[in-house]
């Protein structure tokens, strides 16, 4: 599944890269997802590959931390790039017209630059409240990586702290991202049902489908996860739900975005026919 996801990513940024045809800002957007999913899913799969023929299940304070910083960083990578390729949606199907002048390349550079600097806010948060408990010694954490809200849970003997951290977190990086997400969408819903041939719509719709599907996948399996820990305190189905998260979604985006997308199994074949 490793394997699979890294190749795969891999994969469509060398064919968005060989393909002129691609350089646009959609592809742009989705290149620089790819590369996030390929960092996300490095964070803590490659270690478990080790840990499992070894049976070892220590991870020391340091290495911790820097699992849990790069996890964040990618993670929320993801949340932002989503957020942005939304936006890039509504203004390619609301503002045709001014799509180009409006997504022009130092805006998209900037819209990355961006959600970078979110994702590093975020670690860096993270790793402030961790770093003031340098006392991390045979402390047992009930996943296969250092989750950030159960590092929090270990580290905040404050209730109140820990709420308003948590609470701080989920309104910046996702309930604010996805009311971003839910706008674009009903701006691009509304301007589709203005059109009024059907082929016209069914091609609008198709421009949004993958990242559609990427947006539900994503966000329902973080919700599923936060209902999952709420409701259940069962280390096993917490462990089943990570895994989905944090291998299966990365593992799913390329096949989403080649499969239902002309242009990139176009620009597939063309690398193919290159490569032999």
């Amino acid at each position: 599944m490793y394997l699979v996801a890294v190749l795969g990513n891999l994969l469509i940024i060398l064919a968005i890269i060989s393909d002129s045809h691609l350089h646009t800002p959609m592809y742009f957007f989705l290149s620089n997802l790819s590369l996030a999913d390929i960092g996300f899913i490095s964070t803590t799969v490659p270690k478990m590959i080790v840990d499992i023929p070894l049976q070892s299940k220590v991870i020391s304070y340091k290495g911790c931390l820097i699992q849990m910083s790069l996890f964040l960083i990618f993670g929320c990578m993801d949340d932002m790039l989503l957020t942005v390729m939304a936006y890039d949606r509504f203004v390619a199907i609301c503002h045709p017209l001014q799509y180009h002048v409006i997504m022009n390349p130092r805006l998209c550079v900037f819209l990355v630059m961006v959600s970078l600097c979110f994702s590093l806010l975020e670690s860096l948060l993270h790793n402030l409240i961790a770093l003031h408990f340098t006392f991390f010694e045979d402390v047992n954490i009930s996943n296969f990586f250092c989750e950030p809200s159960q590092l929090l849970h270990l580290i905040c003997f404050d209730n109140f702290t820990k709420n308003i951290v948590t609470y701080l977190v989920g309104v910046i990086y996702g309930f604010l991202p996805l009311l971003g997400i839910f706008f674009s969408y009903y701006k691009i819903v509304s301007s589709i049902l203005r059109i009024p041939s059907s082929s016209g719509k069914h091609k609008a719709f198709s421009t949004c489908g993958s990242h559609l599907s990427v947006v539900c996948l994503f966000y329902g399996t973080a919700i599923g996860i936060y209902l999952t820990s709420s409701m259940s305190h069962s280390p096993k189905k917490m462990s089943a739900a990570q895994v989905m998260y944090t291998v299966v979604i990365p593992m799913l985006n390329p096949f989403i975005y080649s499969l239902r997308n002309k242009d990139m199994k176009h620009a597939l074949r063309r690398l193919q026919s290159r490569a032999m």
